[in-house]
């Protein structure tokens, strides 16, 4: 690579103003301050700039970094669009030039997570469960009962939220919940948590803009000996503004084998 010193000072310049927008598009999925994704995000921002500087990328400095690497990438990804999208007229050559380096770092990123991780027939079972989901048109998400937040979802929940699917790991699940009904949520979730089997209700989410929407959802548990999960599978009863219905449409309907 060459070097771009004056793309690497304009990176710096409008650092605020990319991760303002960063924040409008991803909405609650955006990178909390304190987080590991922030910080991630922080390194790759040093790794590019310095890159642009010398015209030389070395390798990113990923020491005591432990993200979810495809939540980083999908973070990274909305990063660089929206930088992209305020370098106007010379969007094409913003691009070109930060593509390269998104590409080493998501490599490194790969390299280190791959090393962590062990092989055996359990993950590939895993794998072969998640691809499943992923290809099915209902809403899914595993949440974490304990903490609320969101383990695994697949492409139609991101969808729905208009976010993408990588960019919801390690989210607070309620933040994508109306303020009205939390408390009925983390009512589910304890239900799940407590061993309730075959549960059903109608609940409301809301995506990154504020369009609210009501769903019928059924759900279910899975438990480690670290954690239990709430594996609920939604669809949407209505695909609209229903925040004036909220306390008609947040209702369990059954609980038990239909």
């Amino acid at each position: 690579m060459s070097e771009n010193q004056e793309l690497a000072r304009w990176l710096l310049g409008h650092r605020t103003q990319i991760e303002e927008q960063l924040i409008v598009r991803m909405g609650p999925a955006a990178p909390r301050a304190a987080g590991p994704e922030a910080e991630t995000l922080r390194r790759f921002r040093t790794f590019t700039v310095t890159a642009l500087m010398r015209g030389e990328a070395a390798d990113p400095v990923l020491d005591g970094l432990r993200p979810n690497e495809r939540r980083v990438v999908a973070l990274l990804t909305e990063w660089i669009r929206c930088a992209v999208e305020l370098a106007g007229p010379e969007a094409e050559k913003v691009s070109a030039e930060l593509a390269p380096l998104m590409d080493r770092f998501r490599v490194a990123l790969r390299t280190r997570s791959s090393s962590r991780q062990t092989s055996g027939k359990p993950r590939a079972a895993r794998r072969a469960v998640s691809a499943a989901m992923d290809r099915v048109s209902d809403l899914f998400f595993a949440i974490d009962t304990a903490q609320g937040t969101i383990v695994d979802a697949n492409p139609a929940a991101g969808a729905l939220l208009n976010v993408e699917r990588d960019a919801l790991f390690g989210v607070d699940f309620f933040s994508f919940a109306p303020e009205s009904s939390r408390d009925f949520w983390w009512s589910q979730l304890d239900a799940i948590a407590e061993g309730t089997e075959g549960l059903r209700f109608e609940g409301l989410l809301r995506d990154v803009s504020g369009e609210t929407f009501s769903l019928e959802a059924s759900a279910t548990s899975f438990s480690t000996r670290a954690r239990t999960l709430a594996l609920i599978v939604l669809r949407p009863a209505l695909l609209k503004n229903v925040e004036h219905k909220a306390a008609e449409t947040m209702r369990p309907i059954a609980v038990g084998p239909q």
